[in-house]
């Protein structure tokens, strides 16, 4: 009995994990089918240059677009990114992270507003040791809290924290680390430009004792070109740096571009990018990434 029951045993665990394993490989197929037939299908829809139309007209759909261009503007959205990383590892691997950003401003006065914005990022991450093989889940989610003064004014800012959370369900994933700091954005409105940037730095304080500390940091400008008919020329690189990282190792600086444009599908409005970026400076150890190409559909919400 005590054999067959270290059997039974055996056999389940064995089927757990054939299952975990077709269960990866099916959501990392519906992922990669979203991404590169999703995202296709928006380009055809803003090719077929819908407006925002109606009361609002195209006089707001520019004004909109200047407005979806600020990360701390009185407007709630969902901005759904997705970035693939190409070129890492010795077998040139692929990356993809879809980040769901919420953004959802409060009004703690009357003369200022705490802007809540969430990044939960869903990874595809490779085996950059291997041809084949990766892990797919849910990586570290990240909250930035901006308090900003509730103005109308062509240039905005905010300060406030970053935490991350240690929510990735994978170990590589994620730093198995809380982590938090201080965060800060300024952004200037000139005319048909929408320029800014975001700043943050995170330290770890708790969490898995196995795990290495966590000192990183990200800057991400923006430059914006407002064209006729809510297009936009747009650059937004994100520079990011792992100070614990050996030299070699701690920088990653893209430089590149691209366009987007604010349109409406009935009464929904849309904000619609994308971009492409090569990085000059990369991890060196990792062996990359050399570029990405980034995508961002975002739901806008304004009153």
């Amino acid at each position: 009995m005590k054999y067959c029951s270290k059997l039974l045993v055996y056999n389940w665990n064995s089927i757990n994990v054939k299952v975990m394993n077709n269960l990866n490989a099916v959501l990392t197929g519906v992922m990669r089918n979203f991404v590169f037939k999703g995202f296709w299908l928006i380009m055809l829809l803003v090719s077929l240059q819908y407006t925002v139309c109606g009361q609002d007209g195209v006089e707001s759909a520019q004004d909109l677009a200047k407005k979806a261009q600020n990360p701390i503007a009185n407007m709630i959205s969902l901005p759904l990114q997705n970035n693939t990383n190409f070129g890492i590892g010795p077998y040139n691997r692929s990356q993809n992270v879809l980040n769901i950003q919420p953004v959802i401003p409060t009004r703690i006065s009357d003369n200022w507003l705490l802007v809540n914005r969430m990044i939960a990022p869903v990874i595809s991450q490779p085996d950059v040791s291997n041809e084949s093989g990766s892990t797919f889940g849910l990586g570290d989610i990240v909250y930035q809290g901006f308090f900003t003064p509730n103005t109308d004014g062509n240039v905005t800012w905010g300060v406030g924290p970053v935490v991350a959370l240690p929510t990735a369900t994978d170990m590589t994933l994620g730093s198995g680390k809380w982590s938090a700091g201080p965060a800060g954005i300024m952004v200037a409105s000139l005319n048909k430009w929408v320029l800014g940037g975001v700043v943050y730095n995170a330290w770890s304080f708790a969490g898995d004792g196995d795990r290495p500390s966590y000192n990183q940091g990200s800057l991400q400008y923006f430059v914006n070109y407002n064209l006729p008919k809510a297009y936009y020329l747009t650059v937004q690189p994100i520079i990011t740096v792992n100070w614990n990282a050996p030299d070699g190792d701690k920088w990653v600086v893209p430089f590149g571009g691209g366009a987007g444009k604010v349109f409406a599908i009935g009464k929904q409005k849309f904000n619609f990018n994308t971009s492409a970026y090569w990085n000059a400076v990369k991890p060196e150890t990792l062996d990359g990434p050399d570029w990405s190409v980034r995508f961002l559909l975002a739901f806008l919400f304004p009153k």
